[in-house]
């Protein structure tokens, strides 16, 4: 990507070359200004992370986007001084992938994000679009809008609550695209903690909850613990468009 699309990563790491050169030991041997220097190299560092996860994607082409999220990704794990392997770990990822994830060379899937936002204690609508949430009262989505989850391919999602904050669930327009390819094959399991209710609205959707094989019709509606191995896929000739509400688990105390 050209210096110019992504500022802040190049003062980022400019500034890190430059402040991590001035950082050694005080002539009186302290090590009290080599101490100062890399104390506000992080406190630097940290105010261009967060100018990052600010960017606004509401222009700009999918791999803009796409982008941009990974960046914000990448801003948090830093801030909150978590490392790849342990972002990995939690996402249920390799290293690898994760940080093909975080480059923005992989398209997001719901669970990576929805995985990534419990981590860092965010709303995952703060990864989309850099803002929280704000309405508490109640939020009004028009048909054929939402928010959607920038990907290159595959599933399309459209939040269709993304502007109300402390939501106990998170609902979902989400169109399956059919593929000839994908039927005879093995589908990708994913699982996330708390439950899961998909309706279908229009098609046909095969659905994998581990080992068992079901196909839902238009009208047909699914619930389930998503802590499970769970996948789907477009049945029948045709694309799918289902509502999906994933539903957070209770919040653990102390």
């Amino acid at each position: 990507m050209p210096a110019h699309e992504c500022p802040g990563i190049f003062i980022y790491l400019a500034l890190s070359v430059c402040m991590n050169r001035t950082a050694g030991p005080s002539e009186d041997g302290t090590g009290e200004a080599g101490l100062l220097t890399k104390h506000f190299t992080k406190q630097v560092k940290t105010v261009i992370m967060i100018t990052i996860f600010f960017r606004s994607q509401e222009e700009g082409t999918m791999e803009d986007k796409i982008s941009i999220i990974a960046q914000r990704i990448r801003a948090l794990r830093e801030i909150l001084e978590l490392s790849c392997e342990e972002m990995a770990e939690c996402t249920d990822t390799d290293i690898t992938e994760y940080e093909e994830y975080e480059s923005g060379k992989r398209d997001f899937s719901f669970t990576f994000l929805y995985k990534c936002a419990e981590k860092f204690g965010v709303d995952m609508i703060e990864l989309l679009t850099g803002e929280p949430p704000k309405l508490s009262f109640y939020t009004i989505v028009k048909k054929n809008t939402g928010l959607p989850i920038s990907r290159r391919g595959g599933f399309s999602y459209n939040h269709l609550a993304y502007s109300f904050k402390d939501k106990l669930a998170e609902p979902f327009l989400v169109l399956a695209p059919y593929s000839e390819e994908e039927q005879e094959k093995p589908i990708h399991l994913s699982h996330h903690e708390g439950q899961e209710f998909d309706y279908i609205i229009r098609g046909s959707l095969k659905v994998a909850m581990e080992d068992h094989i079901e196909y839902l019709n238009e009208g047909d509606s699914i619930y389930y613990d998503s802590g499970h191995g769970h996948g789907m896929i477009a049945a029948n000739g045709e694309d799918c468009l289902f509502l999906a509400v994933v539903i957070k688990p209770p919040v653990k105390e102390g």
